[in-house]
């Protein structure tokens, strides 16, 4: 995943494989999000969700386990690189994430060589631990915890499985957070919900709003205007602001024979660049058009987040949505790093997670990259494939550092700037969407030419 738009108010959950990660992260998310399986490794990658409990608002990091994981023979996230490298690194953004982290020990096993190894991991972040010894399925067990003790960590018996002790940990945990300013109070996310006339956007919004406050109809081009839809979920100091803004459909130049068409487009295209984050709508029954394509351009060259709302999938029976997901990444390839929510106004499904993508996707592009891990990233992607000889030169890159949000924006220190190929430059975006997660949000290069350093990316620096 990514380093979290509210940093220091997340809490990380680590420890060896195997130890009840997942389950725990299921219990406190409230939802049976993560895969839980018996099989060592299956969480690879991090899962984040943001959770609500006893009125405090955190994010909330499932990582994978830490210690020696052997990848399957078909295993290629990264060509080259072991699985093991993989997690750590994963596991090393999310500690730095967070501002707590939660410990995961099994009582049944006791305390492992691998268990020690995570907390001297853990000690040197100086972040503050708390240890969930899980598995202490009953009153019996709670003892045993007492065991890890040896880590210098405070210790709470838990039981994921039958959601013992989790109280009293988040009771301790969430003091140790600190209280953050709700930035949408005075800056409500801005979220433009694009795409062709009638493909439901309009309705997506009502559904939203479970209000008529927008007109649908079923004749294309009612919303000519930009219509901005304020909504708030949640309540008190942890309500979250938006503004939606409803667009005119986008149709092609050629097709615009009325001058109110035209001011439209404009308005539309406007919205756009107003816009935070920006929801293409797809009508599932039609899939991607050329001018939905058409539309997606328009948001790349506005360099902005984006996600798909993929409606009327209640009239979808033929597709699962991963085969639908799969099909319109072939289809549509620059739309594959965007987040898809599978939505439908007639029934209401999946409307309200459709506003935690738009969160998710918001907080991905004000990331802000760890420079020692994008370096270290940068570097392993170099030695794995080299870029091609341009004119007889290869080119080299120095260094690395994050000059800016919104789009992210990486200042690469390299030989020569003509010497990064198109095609090697999505190669490097992809490896940091592989390793920072990165979903929705645009990522470009700013290169600046230098030749006294080495040429190579430095390992320094945290």
């Amino acid at each position: 995943m990514t380093t979290l738009q509210h940093g220091s108010c997340a809490v990380a959950i680590v420890g060896r494989p195997n130890v009840g990660k997942s389950s725990i992260f299921n219990r406190l998310a409230g939802r049976r999000v993560a895969i839980v399986h018996t099989e060592r490794g299956v969480t690879r990658d991090r899962l984040v969700r943001e959770v609500l409990w006893d009125d405090r608002r955190f994010e909330l990091i499932d990582t994978g386990g830490l210690g020696r994981l052997d990848a399957p023979a078909d295993h290629a996230i990264l060509p080259g690189e072991k699985l093991e490298a993989l997690v750590r690194r994963q596991v090393e953004i999310a500690v730095q994430d967070a501002g707590a982290i939660i410990f995961v020990t099994d009582v049944e096993a006791g305390v492992l060589p691998q268990d020690a190894e995570v907390a001297a991991f853990l000690r040197k972040s100086g972040k503050k631990v708390f240890v969930a010894a899980n598995k202490a399925d009953h009153a019996g067990r709670d003892a045993q915890a007492a065991e890890f003790e040896t880590f210098g960590f405070a210790v709470f018996p838990v039981s994921a499985a039958h959601n013992r002790g989790l109280k009293t940990l988040m009771a301790a945990i969430l003091p140790t957070l600190p209280e953050v300013e709700n930035s949408t109070h005075q800056a409500p996310l801005r979220v433009a919900i694009v795409g062709r006339p009638n493909v439901g956007k309009s309705s997506f919004i009502n559904r939203l709003l479970q209000s008529d406050r927008v007109i649908v109809s079923a004749m294309p081009g009612t919303t000519r205007d930009s219509i901005e839809v304020p909504v708030v979920v949640g309540r008190d100091s942890q309500a979250r602001h938006y503004v939606l803004i409803d667009t005119a459909g986008i149709r092609r130049a050629g097709k615009i024979r009325e001058a109110v068409e035209l001011f439209s487009l404009n308005r539309a295209t406007h919205s756009i660049e107003r816009a935070d984050v920006v929801a293409l709508v797809l009508d599932a029954t039609q899939g991607p058009t050329a001018q939905d394509k058409a539309i997606a351009g328009l948001i790349q060259d506005h360099r902005k987040g984006c996600l798909l709302l993929i409606t009327k999938w209640d009239l979808m029976t033929k597709w699962s949505e991963r085969e639908y997901r799969e099909a319109l990444g072939k289809a549509v390839p620059f739309l594959s790093s965007a987040p898809a929510v599978f939505v439908s106004s007639k029934t209401g499904f999946n409307i309200r997670h459709s506003i935690e993508t738009m969160d998710h996707v918001a907080a991905q592009i004000i990331t802000q990259l760890p420079t020692g891990v994008l370096n270290r990233t940068l570097m392993q992607a170099y030695e794995r494939v080299a870029p091609p000889f341009v004119k007889g030169k290869r080119l080299k890159i120095f260094y690395a550092t994050q000059v800016g949000v919104k789009p992210i924006t990486i200042l690469l220190f390299v030989n020569d700037r003509t010497k990064l190929v198109p095609a090697y430059e999505a190669y490097l975006v992809n490896t940091l969407r592989k390793t920072f997660g990165l979903e929705g949000a645009p990522v470009i290069f700013q290169l600046k030419q230098r030749h006294a350093l080495t040429p190579r990316v430095t390992r320094g620096g945290k």
